[in-house]
């Protein structure tokens, strides 16, 4: 493997799928520039039918790089994701991409899975990719941080991230003087879209978190975070929020304001171009501490909730 690829074509495979998480349809046709309209009639995520729709044909497409492979946990599905993003090669094992591909996409949001998913890929020395979150345990994160400083070549991250309204606010609050207070609400659960609140406010307020309590429920998550600025972070992740989910208030000394994310089209685009831009340079979008810390809020809210609301300290960590 030569990597970084530079400006050479790269070959992506595209790899599982597990219930509600659609990335393997979207993110093929967002890097492959292409679907076949009729097929993507029978997707089964009418979210991702509505957004692909509506895209100008221009929009598509990231250059110099195509998904050649795609393996999904039901066989079948394969085929469908092939059969719409025009995905040249479906693969019986996820396995069977090595030597064919020049890096991998993991495409589940299961984070206690990605070790054992990830583990035949990074051991194969190829780049890889995981969907969020990287991971919800502390065993899984020792692990993934051992990878990296070894130099594997890891990256993962949420769409929020890249989320086009949130952007501008990026490390760029001073008209709001000192944050003291953010909301933010998501939907479903704290172990798979916990993350979507937190790394949409984490490039806003930066590293520095100290401590998380979970009050709430595996329904209605309620944590509370506090940050060294003198900030606190408040999330509601509640399983059925959807009509109420990607609102952050920000609120400061002098001022603040409340926004919205609504263009998931444009946030995993960006997304993919990361990862791409990655693969070229080597260089990660960002470093891999934040990734890590991220993972001890998302681990920090799922100990704090199973010990009854219990305060866990990001010290505790040991990193």
């Amino acid at each position: 493997m030569n990597f970084p690829f530079a400006d050479r074509p790269i070959r992506l495979a595209m790899l599982g799928m597990v219930e509600g998480n659609g990335h393997p349809y979207s993110w093929s046709m967002i890097i492959n520039g292409r679907y076949d309209a009729e097929a993507l009639k029978h997707c089964p995520y009418p979210a991702i039918i509505n957004y692909i729709g509506k895209q100008p044909p221009e929009t598509l497409g990231i250059p110099g790089v195509e998904v050649t492979h795609v393996w999904t946990d039901n066989p079948d599905e394969a085929h469908d994701v092939a059969k719409v993003a025009k995905i040249a090669n479906v693969v019986a094992r996820a396995e069977d991409v090595i030597g064919h591909v020049d890096a991998v996409v993991v495409a589940t949001d299961k984070g206690f899975e990605h070790v054992q998913r990830a583990r035949p890929f990074v051991e194969a020395g190829l780049p890889v990719f995981i969907d969020k979150p990287l991971c919800d345990n502390r065993a899984d994160l020792e692990t993934f941080n051992r990878w990296v400083s070894e130099g594997k070549p890891i990256i993962s991250s949420s769409g929020m991230r890249f989320a086009k309204e949130f952007l501008p606010y990026h490390g760029a609050t001073h008209e709001f003087g000192a944050l003291r207070t953010v909301f933010v609400t998501m939907a479903k659960k704290w172990e798979t879209y916990g993350i979507h609140a937190l790394e949409s406010i984490y490039p806003i307020i930066g590293p520095g978190f100290v401590s998380v309590r979970n009050t709430g429920t595996y329904e209605r998550n309620v944590v509370h975070l506090k940050h060294e600025k003198g900030i606190d972070v408040v999330i509601t992740t509640t399983a059925d929020q959807i009509g109420g989910s990607g609102f952050i208030t920000l609120a400061g000394t002098e001022g603040g304001t409340t926004l919205r994310s609504q263009d998931t089209f444009t946030a995993f685009k960006a997304q993919l171009e990361s990862y791409v831009g990655f693969l070229r340079t080597g260089t990660p979008p960002v470093p891999f501490a934040e990734t890590r810390e991220l993972m001890q809020l998302v681990i920090a809210g799922i100990e704090s909730r199973e010990a009854g609301g219990a305060e866990i300290l990001l010290s505790s960590f040991g990193y």
